[in-house]
Parts: structure tokens; C-alpha cells; sequence
């Protein structure tokens, strides 16, 4: 098959991008290039520099193209309040722009790439039903929800194949440690590896659900060959929820490291509990997690290098 990837230089789009050329698909990837990086990207993949709201460039790149795997985004939570406009601009445009390029071209299917993130703050910890209202509470998880609705709306009105996935906190080898803001796994990681203070925002009691990319690309993957796609939306996830003191204590004690852990006033905006029901994965894609996230700190550990214990 012949497959776009729209942000296919980021961590989910390159690992996505590269799983499906070396099972022998033609990979075409589109990155401005903001947050990506190319070097990440296997040689056979098609990749070009280009701006996700650029029409002429989307009517070029999908010639012939059975599907497409859209994940161009902005995705810093905590940014998105400061430039709301911005992510505006790119996850709910540039996903406008792409599926009226689609429908132009004719292409049959589209996955998007949305985020567990639109559940927002429930006030019962439970996991997290595709029926479950959705509660939004930054400007990214707003982008990524009304662009799942432009998705499946576009879709629905002109008989486009639509699959959106929500995928919760994916982590794994090789995922970028910007400065500001840094996805926790690789945070923990990297201060217990250099024996820095791990620090956990307030008491440590809020949860997340980690799913290793090893399993979100296979879910990915599946989710271009079932049959029978009706704009469903489907939740990627582990299903179980870890709370941040346990996984600062799991890393501590994996790395053997020195560092102490310390817990201060909560400043960051996420939701306080977060866990995925993955019936409509198992229903829809005949898709389950396989790395359980002792398994999944430990490839960390064992396979990037930026992590080594001192």
C-alpha cells in the first residue's frame, strides 16, 4: 500500500513511518520540521519539508495514496495556553486543509492520530470510554477534539474511510526531552541517571496511562487494513492507570540511582486520574497492549543511550 504521514518526523510519525517500510509499504512523510526529525526517519521513506496547510504540496504528496496517517500537530499542553491561536491555527486547520485535500484527491482513508488528553479532568476515577463526554481542558485538547469532529464530519459527507485514535501517554526509546516541559518518563529517567532530584508534582497521586510505542504502532498499523471502518474513534492505551509516585519509585529502583525524590506544590494543568478502556480496541482493531510498563522501562533502560546508570 501507499501511505502518507503527516508529521512523520516526530516520535509516534517515525516510528510509524519506518514500521510500515520495512514491512514493504511506500511511505511518503510531510514535517515542517518544528518539533520533528528527519534523521529518525528510515532512508526508504519519501520525506518532505512542507507545511501542513499548504494545499498545493497535500494535492501533490497524495497522488495515488491508499491512506492516510495524519499526526502533524502541535502538542505541548502547557503552550497551548500561552499561543492558543497557534494550535488552533495548525491541529484544527491544518487537519481542515488536509481532509479538503483528501476529498479533492480522493484518497479512501484517513487515520488521525487525536489524544487521550480530551477526556480532560472527570470527577470519577474510571477508564475512559470512546462514549464517555468529553471535558477538555487546555487549548490542545480542544484542537485535537474539534479536529476529530472535522475528521469524522468531512468524512461522513463526502464518504471518506475515518478512524481517529486517542492515544494516551506513549513513551519508549529515543522520545525527545525538549527542555521546557519534558514528557515524564524521560524526565524521571534522565534525573535518576545523573543522580539529579526527581521531582513529582504535588503528592504524586495523579495517574497516567502509558502505552510503549511499540504498541501504539501496531495499533496504528492495524488500523489501515481492518475492514468495516465506520469514523470510528478508538482508545490506544495500556489500561491501567500509574500514579506519578509510583513510577518515580519504579525508575529509582530500576536505575539504582542515588537521587532523591521530591514532591512540590502541583503546577502543571493535567488531569488528576487518566486510564484507557480499551473494549472498542479490542472490538475494532482485534488489538491489545503486549509490553507491560515494567517491560517498557526496562527497553528504556536498556536501549537509549542517553540513559545509563552512573
Amino acid at each position: 500500500m501507499k501511505f502518507l504521514i503527516t508529521g512523520a518526523a516526530g516520535f509516534l510519525g517515525s516510528a510509524l513511518a519506518n514500521h510500515l517500510v520495512v514491512s514493504g509499504h511506500h511511505v511518503r512523510g510531510l514535517d515542517d520540521l518544528s518539533s520533528g526529525d528527519a534523521s529518525l526517519l528510515h532512508k526508504q521513506v519519501h520525506f518532505t519539508k512542507g507545511d501542513i496547510n499548504d494545499r498545493p504540496k497535500l494535492w501533490t504528496l497524495l497522488q495515488e495514496v491508499d491512506c492516510v496517517y495524519h499526526l502533524a500537530a502541535r502538542v505541548f499542553v502547557p503552550q497551548s495556553m500561552l499561543y492558543p491561536r497557534e494550535y488552533n491555527d495548525v491541529n484544527v486547520g491544518g487537519t481542515v486543509s488536509l481532509m479538503e485535500a483528501i476529498r479533492d484527491v480522493g484518497v479512501q482513508r484517513v487515520v488521525f492520530v487525536s489524544s487521550g488528553a480530551i477526556y480532560g479532568n472527570q470527577t470519577e476515577e474510571h477508564s475512559f470510554s470512546e462514549i464517555d463526554r468529553p471535558q477538555p481542558s487546555s487549548p490542545y485538547a480542544v484542537s485535537k477534539l474539534a479536529a476529530e469532529y472535522y475528521v469524522r464530519t468531512i468524512g461522513e459527507l463526502w464518504g471518506i474511510e475515518t478512524l481517529s485514535l486517542r492515544v494516551f501517554n506513549a513513551y519508549g526509546e529515543g522520545q525527545p526531552i525538549p527542555p521546557a516541559h519534558p514528557p515524564v518518563i524521560s524526565k524521571f529517567f534522565k534525573q535518576a541517571c545523573s543522580s539529579s532530584s526527581m521531582i513529582v508534582n504535588g503528592d504524586g497521586s495523579q495517574t497516567r496511562d502509558f502505552v510503549h510505542i511499540d504498541d501504539v504502532v501496531r495499533a496504528m498499523s492495524k488500523a489501515a487494513f481492518v475492514d468495516n471502518i465506520k469514523h470510528e474513534i478508538v482508545n490506544v492505551g495500556s489500561g491501567e492507570a500509574t500514579s506519578m509516585k509510583e513510577l518515580a519509585e519504579k525508575i529509582h529502583a530500576m536505575t539504582r540511582s542515588e537521587s532523591e525524590i521530591l514532591f512540590t506544590p502541583r503546577n502543571d494543568t493535567g488531569a488528576t486520574y487518566m486510564c484507557a478502556d480499551l473494549t472498542h480496541a479490542r472490538e475494532i482493531l482485534n488489538w491489545q497492549p503486549e509490553i507491560s510498563l515494567d517491560e517498557g522501562l526496562k527497553l528504556v533502560l536498556e536501549n537509549d543511550e542517553r540513559f545509563e546508570i552512573q
